[in-house]
């Protein structure tokens, strides 16, 4: 038997089931943002090599995270409808990332490039973001996909899910993009 989910709703809900739907995911998202913290730490060698690394880090977490919430909205939206084809989903989201990537990377390596005229700044940048915001799209309706299979609310589950794992795949793909150009 198919279970429906409780949706989060203001105007129907007490406080209650709102926090028992919308806590969990939140907790979830407290422990992955200490983890976060932590892998960050584990860049220190490239961030202390050159500090205009750091510079870059919030920009790029930012992209993942609009690029990511873009897509969570639009999916959960139309899983209402009981009418979704999530592979078809899943090649678009693909192609999507993949061409906004090349742009924004493109566009964002072009800006270090005349800001700080510094070709591994420029490369590190322009690639770290050409990755980011191809994996984004892919890993907000991979998270949204697998809320909805569980039978919970993905408006109120995936969004801060998915905000700290990009946060997460920002960190290691800057992180491992910049040591490889820098060290």
């Amino acid at each position: 038997m198919k279970r429906n989910p409780i949706y989060a709703d203001d105007n129907v809900e007490s406080i209650p089931v709102l926090l028992k739907i919308r806590l969990p995911s939140l907790l979830f998202g407290l422990v992955l943002g200490i983890v976060v913290s932590f892998i960050t730490s584990r860049f220190e060698q490239v961030l202390s090599h050159n500090v205009k690394v750091a510079f870059f880090l919030p920009f790029m977490m930012y992209m993942a995270d609009a690029i990511a919430t873009q897509t969570q909205s639009i999916y959960s939206r139309n899983l209402k409808s009981g009418k979704v084809k999530f592979h078809i989903y899943l090649i678009k989201e693909l192609l999507l990332g993949f061409i906004v990537g090349v742009v924004f990377g493109t566009i964002s390596g072009f800006v270090v490039q005349i800001w700080f005229h510094d070709i591994h700044l420029t490369l590190s940048v322009g690639l770290s973001m050409l990755a980011v915001i191809s994996s984004a799209p892919t890993v907000a309706l991979l998270i949204t996909q697998t809320i909805q299979m569980m039978h919970k609310d993905p408006a109120a589950g995936a969004g801060p899910i998915d905000s700290v794992i990009q946060s997460m795949c920002t960190v290691l793909i800057y992180g491992t993009i910049c040591s490889m150009i820098f060290l």
